[in-house]
């Protein structure tokens, strides 16, 4: 993977689309009213999605923070690199008490250097749990999360962890994805990259990480499912790295050979420029691909706590040209 050859060919797809890949317009202010943690949900699973892969999940008693990214740029430099398309609707000083923050692998724009080193001094996450793939707390130790707290899981590994705040328990299983792993062009593949059943008392909840399509979705959901709700991913997806991105018509596959019960939600779009595609293609095409094949969708505007009910679909529009949004990112007077 990103050898000099595709490279060049990335190039030339980038200057042969027109497509819109970064929004011309400013996009929504998006916050999140932090008030709404201070009630545990209702239906006892709650789900804050922040953009892109960073998730908030609220299940059974227990918080897991999941993919956190608050980095300016999906980048190792502040000043190059793929730039965030809307601030984060929730800063880390407001977060509510975390018992774990959970890592799917060490690229980029899933464990930002900026956002580790601040989550390890906030109250929220100072005391919590880490659980991240194999080798991957080497460089959660250098950003200062301390050795104790960090728990690396090999593929069908599992973790049981306890809110401090609740007594609640949930397991956590490393399972397996097909991509890759490293921070530079010259540490290929010296960590795992994971996606993770999680599961408590009342719900499970499958979150795919990054992942190519591969054959052993269905023996996921017949081991540890059915799940409530299946987070995959559907941006930065393009047919020269098919292999380890699916993209929307690989989500569509995925979640249908997992018996597309409960809800789809799909992740890793929405927030930053990684392949050469218009931004609203992966959750217009997922839209589409959900209505002609029948499976429910969740996907709630960024920033916006949402209930996860059984069966029932949430379908926001906040990335749409109709959306009723004005020039300077705020939602135009109805």
């Amino acid at each position: 993977m990103g050898g000099l050859g595709m490279m060049s060919k990335v190039l030339v797809l980038y200057l042969k689309n027109k497509d819109e890949r970064v929004p011309k317009q400013p996009l929504p202010h998006f916050r999140t009213d932090a008030r709404v943690y201070e009630q545990e949900p209702a239906s006892g699973l709650r789900v804050t999605w922040m953009g892109h892969s960073s998730t908030l999940v609220e299940m059974d008693g227990v918080r897991v923070l999941i993919d956190p990214m608050w980095d300016l740029r999906a980048s190792p430099s502040g000043l190059v690199g793929p730039k965030r398309f809307f601030p984060t609707p929730l800063v880390p000083e407001e977060l509510p008490k975390i018992d774990v923050v959970l890592l799917s692998h060490d690229h980029y724009d899933h464990l930002g250097t900026q956002t580790i080193r601040k989550l390890v001094q906030v109250n929220a996450t100072k005391e919590s749990r880490w659980v991240t793939s194999l080798g991957v707390g080497t460089q959660l130790r250098k950003l200062g999360v301390r050795a104790e707290r960090t728990t690396e899981l090999d593929w069908t590994d599992d973790v049981t962890v306890t809110s401090e705040r609740t007594g609640a328990q949930l397991k956590i299983t490393a399972l397996p994805a097909r991509h890759f792993s490293g921070r530079s062009l010259w540490n290929r593949f010296e960590t795992l990259w994971s996606s993770f059943a999680i599961r408590g008392q009342k719900h499970k909840i499958y979150f795919g990480g990054d992942s190519g399509l591969w054959d052993g979705f269905a023996q996921i959901a017949a081991e540890y499912g059915p799940f409530d709700l299946t987070m995959l991913e559907v941006g930065a997806h393009n047919k020269l790295w098919e292999a380890i991105h699916m993209g929307p018509d690989g989500a569509a596959r995925a979640f249908q050979a997992m018996g597309a019960a409960g809800l789809l939600m799909p992740i890793h779009w929405g927030l930053f420029e990684l392949a050469p595609e218009g931004w609203r293609h992966p959750i217009q095409k997922i839209n589409q691909l959900a209505d002609e094949c029948r499976f429910k969708l969740w996907s709630p505007e960024p920033g916006v706590p949402t209930e996860v009910m059984a069966g029932e679909e949430v379908r926001s529009d906040w990335w749409s040209e109709t959306a009723g949004y004005s020039g300077d990112g705020r939602p135009a007077k109805m």
